[in-house]
């Protein structure tokens, strides 16, 4: 099982006034999480209207309370050896922005070198893993070496936005990027993040990052789409899947 690092602070959230939980309203809860430096960041849609977002050290933190949904930007059923086929597929939609070569066991090696030496020696030339993805292989030891968190699945923000918006967006780095990114969520009911991209300032929260949660966060609450093609929309299927 998941669990928080002993020493990890209770959980930061940021609430505002108005949006309040009314107490004994039965409502649904979607989640949308995506790392941080040392953590992870969530957005929190409510049914009744009411968001949030809040930072933690683990996954299983975030997902404490009651929710109906999740998903999250990180790779979720990681095969030994090859690419999975959930990535190749969204390649094909969005190119390069989604990972190649995440695999159980990466977290077990020291270096990059080490890590692309295996895989080359193993699967062949040129078959190895970026160094963005050998930076996140603790995360993908959390959500992959024990038991699966219930009703969290794996999604990809650039995915989702081909979808929303029905083509390939600009650059996150860049400001028309940022900007459209933004709109389109606000579009889509998360209407606080203009507040809490300046409020999350200090706290080691990413720009990116916090729009990446709120992407799949709505993924959380409307997604009926997965990768690969040909593979059932459901829990099932054996194989990893990524929602969009």
């Amino acid at each position: 099982m998941v669990r928080a690092h002993p020493t990890v602070p209770k959980i930061s959230c940021h609430r505002f006034p108005g949006l309040g939980i009314t107490p004994g309203v039965s409502m649904g809860t979607f989640i949308g999480i995506d790392g941080i430096p040392n953590g992870w960041v969530a957005v929190y849609l409510n049914s009744d209207g009411s968001q949030h977002f809040a930072r933690a050290r683990s996954v299983a933190e975030l997902l404490s309370g009651p929710y109906d949904r999740a998903m999250i930007d990180m790779p979720i059923g990681l095969p030994e050896r090859d690419y999975r086929p959930c990535d190749i597929d969204a390649r094909k939609r969005v190119g390069s922005r989604v990972f190649l070569g995440a695999r159980s066991g990466v977290w077990a090696f020291k270096t990059l070198g080490e890590a692309n030496a295996h895989y080359w020696r193993e699967e062949g030339v040129g078959r190895g893993i970026s160094m963005q993805l050998f930076c996140i292989r603790e995360k993908l030891r959390e959500l992959n070496a024990g038991p699966a968190l219930p009703r969290l699945f794996e999604a990809h923000p650039e995915l989702i936005f081909w979808h929303i918006a029905g083509r390939l967006l600009p650059s996150k780095k860049s400001r028309e990027g940022r900007e459209e990114r933004t709109k389109l969520l606000e579009d889509k009911g998360v209407t606080s993040l203009p507040l809490w991209l300046g409020q999350r300032r200090g706290t080691g929260i990413g720009r990116d990052d916090l729009i990446d949660a709120g992407t799949c966060a709505i993924a959380a609450r409307d997604s009926t789409n997965s990768l690969p093609i040909g593979g059932p929309n459901g829990d099932g299927g054996g194989q990893p899947r990524i929602w969009y």
